[in-house]
């Protein structure tokens, strides 16, 4: 099993109700999971948000806390609901309702990686699923639900930053007929996940540090901004997608020419994210 459900980085002081999160970028992929898997240790990693904990890892720098997922995505994907459970791959769950990500293999426990790779040869037991539910998701939440719950008793409000990257084929289908392809797509389920002021906020750090930045397409968030967007209560959740091709090979999965470059802006980014955290004046009342 991995090492560690999560890892977390804290600030000498918390001066910011900015939470920083990566759930995707674990990369702890144990014997007994290479041992069931059918793929090759270079394709099990192709879901995997490469790199972005390192991206962010000066966050905490700035007094914001960072968490970051222990285990890899092909194992436990921690960015779903805990019952979105796949009957193809696991016994004994009966059918869902309709729901695309478990259609589609991208259940909490995937049944496929990138491109509809299939990650094992048969089933997997309910017990092991369970297994793997208690033991990585369940912490990772609680530790982030209390870092939320931390920032409103501190600053009276939350605003959660979902760290993530995206092949950048993903992006095909907005930069078609001489559309410029965004580097940043930032997701709040079509305002439903955080105020309009703490997202044109975010996405102007972005825009002013010189990437280009599209809302809500191809992607608007998924299961942590919709469980923890909560804009009437002062919890702002906001996704971002940070373009792999402007920071790593994707092929080969490893950080290319420009990944410093990067990471020096994503730091300058994060830093002015960060204080909009800083009192609770800075932000408008909901």
């Amino acid at each position: 099993m991995p090492r560690a459900a999560y890892y977390l980085s804290e600030p000498k002081k918390r001066t910011s109700c900015v939470v920083f999160a990566s759930p995707h970028s674990g990369n702890d992929y144990p014997d007994r999971f290479l041992k069931q898997t059918v793929l090759d240790q270079k394709t099990i990693r192709s879901s995997e948000d490469a790199f972005v904990d390192l991206l962010f890892q000066d966050v905490s720098d700035f007094g914001a806390p960072f968490l970051k997922a222990g285990a890899p995505r092909a194992f436990l994907d921690l960015n779903r609901s805990p019952d979105e459970l796949d009957p193809a791959l696991i016994t004994g769950v009966r059918k869902p309702g309709h729901n695309p990500r478990v259609a589609s293999g991208l259940g909490v426990i995937p049944r496929v990686v990138a491109n509809g790779r299939a990650i094992y040869r048969g089933k997997l037991a309910m017990t092991e699923a369970q297994r793997r539910i208690d033991g990585y998701w369940h912490p990772y939440h609680a530790r982030l639900q209390a870092l939320l719950g931390e920032s409103h008793q501190l600053f009276g409000q939350a605003i959660l930053l979902d760290c993530h990257s995206m092949p950048h084929e993903a992006l095909d289908s907005v930069c078609r007929n001489g559309n410029s392809c965004p580097e940043i797509v930032l997701g709040d389920r079509f305002g439903a996940a955080a105020s309009p002021e703490i997202m044109d906020e975010v996405e102007a750090a972005f825009a002013d540090a010189g990437f280009s930045v599209m809302r809500n397409t191809p992607f608007a968030g998924a299961y942590v901004t919709q469980a923890y967007g909560r804009p009437s209560r002062r919890q702002h959740a906001i996704q971002i997608e940070i373009d792999r091709s402007i920071y790593m090979d994707e092929k080969g999965i490893r950080p290319n020419a420009d990944f410093d470059r990067v990471r020096e802006l994503l730091g300058k980014v994060a830093s002015r994210i960060a204080v909009l955290g800083q009192g609770p004046a800075r932000l408008a009342a909901e």
